[in-house]
């Protein structure tokens, strides 16, 4: 157990909902949602505005001034919150967050905030489980079938004013979790420990009542 903090690690792959589910499940239990992959996107975002190739990255992390209010994501003053969920942001964070100097940098980061959470954290990401927190006290693989996540997102997308073809959010899902599978820094993986919830054709609410039921007996023992 990490620590007299509790945490809840939820991994898996792009669109498969981790980020609303994790914000519902943080309010029922009262933890505190801890939303790494905005770090990532945030950190993605300002390397493109900048134009910075891989190299000149990390150097971003020396002043990130990155900061969560509830589900809104702030860079200095700047909100951030819907700039770093475009499409463009989207299929260049796989690449950003492969970087070594990236994932390094950020590591002790995503603990901190972890072991400081109000309440437990819920963290949500690729490798909470078998990087950022390896012993967390309850550790879900939350998937869904490539045409149910492509569906989510093209949803996403048009409601953000963008009418991309299924075909292509498809084709960018699979090219997604082809890299995040088989990049060579912390790639995609079910942790051996972890219970796998599928929510293909499951309503947020189940899927939610799923994970609070595992943390609850978890926090019974």
């Amino acid at each position: 157990m990490p620590g007299s903090t509790f945490i809840l690690a939820i991994d898996g792959p792009a669109g498969a909902g981790k980020s609303s589910i994790a914000g519902a499940v943080a309010r029922r239990l009262g933890m505190t949602r801890v939303d790494t992959g905005a770090i990532y996107r945030s950190l993605t975002l300002l390397s493109l505005e900048r134009g910075l190739t891989d190299g000149e990255i990390p150097a971003l992390l020396t002043d990130l001034d990155l900061r969560f209010e509830g589900d809104r994501v702030f860079i200095g003053a700047r909100e951030v919150t819907a700039a770093i969920r475009t499409a463009e942001v989207s299929e260049e964070t796989s690449r950003v967050s492969a970087l070594p100097a990236v994932r390094a940098g950020l590591l002790e980061l995503q603990r901190r905030l972890g072991r400081e959470a109000a309440g437990g954290a819920v963290m949500e990401g690729r490798d909470i489980g078998t990087v950022v927190f390896p012993d967390a006290d309850v550790k879900v693989y939350l998937t869904a079938s490539a045409e149910e996540r492509a569906r989510r997102r093209l949803l996403d997308l048009e409601g953000a004013g963008t009418h991309p073809k299924f075909e292509e959010v498809l084709a960018s899902i699979q090219a997604r979790d082809d890299n995040d599978r088989h990049r060579a820094h912390a790639p995609l993986r079910q942790p051996e420990d972890a219970v796998r919830v599928d929510s293909t054709g499951k309503t947020p609410e189940q899927v939610v009542d799923e994970i609070v039921a595992l943390v609850e007996v978890a926090r019974a023992r």
